[in-house]
């Protein structure tokens, strides 16, 4: 049997697993991020983690009295502006130091070599992962078209054709955190320019909205927040219903412009809560025009295995290309 390993690589974790031709996924290792320890140490942790994938999926195989499957590529979904076809880093926010510049699929096949063989090695950007994932098996499976978007530490965007991420002449399409939107004005984002959507719709963003609005200041994060708003306190209810409401505008606006059959919504926010996914939904609906209100909105449907299971539908195409 033939596989590839899917990686989804990120600030805080990296999970991978063995994923068939089917998009069959096999059991997930997951291991810390050493996100400030240098590229080096992250590539390294990486290579080691595939192997160990790799490992177990040959004992369990010899152990059912199989063969043991050919690894034939590793696909990888990580942070930051991805160039596809070299397998690079075009730039990163802090979350993992000294990312941007980094050869990644390089780094990686040259670490896995010894084990496991030349092996091709795809990368691309996680939210286009994420959004490759939904596409092949998840809440955008059949569509011609989708708006995938990922509400999370950040918010991330994707926009797919036929099935492929959409990657851009700057390999940032989709990128919609750092659209300029209504209600962020003034709050600085992430990228150190105000107004941008992350600056108000991210999950750091929401805690941070509340105690901007005079919220419990013991209040020690996003998930306490949300906490307090399924509880009714008046204040917390209007800063998630605030968040989201910017998340819905900016997506509308994205809807207008490109007019996907549908929009996937994924990442920790979305499952906040009917609080946070009406008051999105509402905003964006009230901002379309006629011809567009009714397109469908669903939420992800592939949880936290989306990217490896779009990072590994990667390295299967560029196999296929090959």
């Amino acid at each position: 049997m033939s596989c590839v390993i899917g990686v989804d690589l990120g600030g805080t974790k990296t999970a991978a697993a063995v994923v068939d031709a089917a998009g069959t996924v096999g059991p997930v290792r997951t291991v810390a991020t050493p996100a400030h320890e240098g590229p080096e140490v992250i590539l390294d942790t990486v290579a080691t983690l595939v192997t160990a994938v790799a490992q177990d999926a040959a004992a369990k195989a010899r152990a059912a009295g199989r063969a043991a499957p050919t690894v034939r590529a590793v696909g990888i979904g990580t942070a930051g502006v991805v160039d596809v076809v070299a397998g690079t880093i075009v730039s990163a926010t802090d979350a993992i130091t000294g990312w941007p510049g980094t050869d990644v699929a390089g780094g990686v096949g040259r670490r896995l070599a010894p084990e496991l063989g030349e092996l091709p090695v795809f990368v691309e950007n996680d939210v286009d992962a994420h959004a490759a994932g939904e596409a092949w098996l998840g809440a955008a499976a059949g569509s011609p078209s989708a708006l995938v978007i990922a509400v999370g530490t950040g918010v991330g965007g994707s926009v797919v054709l036929g099935g492929r991420a959409l990657r851009g002449a700057h390999h940032v399409a989709g990128e919609m955190g750092h659209v300029p939107t209504p209600g962020a004005e003034g709050l600085r984002c992430p990228c150190g320019r105000p107004g941008h959507l992350e600056a108000l719709g991210s999950g750091p963003a929401l805690h941070r909205h509340y105690l901007a609005l005079g919220g419990d200041a013991a209040s020690p994060d996003t998930r306490d927040v949300v906490a307090r708003a399924g509880a009714g306190e008046v204040l917390a209810v209007r800063a998630v219903r605030e968040s989201a409401a910017a998340v819905g505008r900016a997506t509308a606006g994205i809807v207008t412009v490109l007019d996907p059959a549908v929009v996937v919504v994924g990442g920790g926010m979305a499952g906040a809560g009917p609080i946070w996914w009406e008051a999105m939904e509402t905003a964006l609906r009230a901002e379309l025009v006629d011809v567009l209100a009714g397109v469908p909105v669903r939420p992800a449907a592939l949880g936290g295995a989306a990217a490896i299971v779009g990072a590994a539908r990667g390295a299967w195409d560029l196999l296929a290309a090959r």
